[in-house]
């Protein structure tokens, strides 16, 4: 399986992550990636980028070195109820956006299956997010049954996340019983990265590792194909209203 896209990605802007927002997009144009997608963490993160830095992301291109560059965030869900910390006036700007739970952003501690069931059952309903991030903690496990169907007809991906391998190897349980549930309701995901530096992009060793051992479904891989990943944006009218983009219609 190829992987033609990285849509889980942090630059210097986030404060713990080690490469610009040029040294991220030159790194997947290097490894011949479709798109990539920067998503530097929402303004409730400890360190995260401020206001103005989601508000300004219109005066990046869409297009750079050859590489289609979405302009994204990884918003943080902040309670229960599945609120974000996406900003109003920030929403015209963002072509993409992963939400994820940190505890650094949620305050909480110990919440219980059902508290974390409701925030990812109405996270589902937002139409604004695109992709389901690193899901797989134990701390934050939710009833896979009820919401990952739920994910699926919302048009919500879910993330197998490159970086919970070697940063979270306690997710890795609950990362699979999530792919083999994705398998079985046929719910589409995503392969990313979540690259803190450049010499993580486009590198999808352990994830695609487990997916064959799952023997999983390519199909319902969105980022396995440029077509296909082209069709989800197009579904979603994300980016090609660009006109720099025309040629890519």
């Amino acid at each position: 399986m190829n992987i033609i896209a990285d849509t889980h990605t942090h630059t210097v802007a986030s404060t713990h992550a080690y490469s610009t927002l040029q040294e991220m997009v030159h790194a997947a144009s290097l490894k011949n990636l479709y798109a990539i997608a920067i998503t530097d963490h929402g303004i409730t993160m400890p360190g995260a980028p401020g206001h103005w830095y989601f508000h300004n992301l219109k005066v990046v291109p869409h297009l750079q070195e050859g590489v289609l560059v979405l302009r994204g965030q990884e918003t943080d869900v902040v309670d229960f109820e599945g609120h974000t910390d996406i900003e109003a006036d920030s929403l015209g700007t963002l072509d993409w956006v992963v939400a994820s739970i940190h505890a650094e952003a949620i305050p909480k501690e110990r919440p219980t299956v059902e508290e974390v069931t409701n925030a990812w059952m109405n996270i589902a309903k937002n139409p604004h997010i695109n992709v389901i991030g690193h899901s797989g903690t134990q701390e934050y496990r939710y009833d896979y049954e009820s919401v990952i169907p739920e994910f699926g007809r919302q048009g919500k991906l879910v993330e197998l996340n490159e970086s919970s391998f070697t940063g979270r190897p306690d997710y890795i349980p609950n990362c699979k019983t999530i792919m083999e549930l994705c398998k079985k309701r046929s719910v589409p995901i995503i392969v990313n990265t979540d690259s803190h530096f450049s010499t993580g992009v486009g590198c999808f060793g352990h994830s695609l590792a487990l997916l064959k051992e799952l023997d999983f479904p390519e199909e319902l891989v969105v980022n396995s194909s440029v077509d296909r990943f082209k069709a989800y944006l197009r579904k979603y009218s994300i980016v090609f209203q660009d006109p720099l983009l025309k040629d890519e219609e």
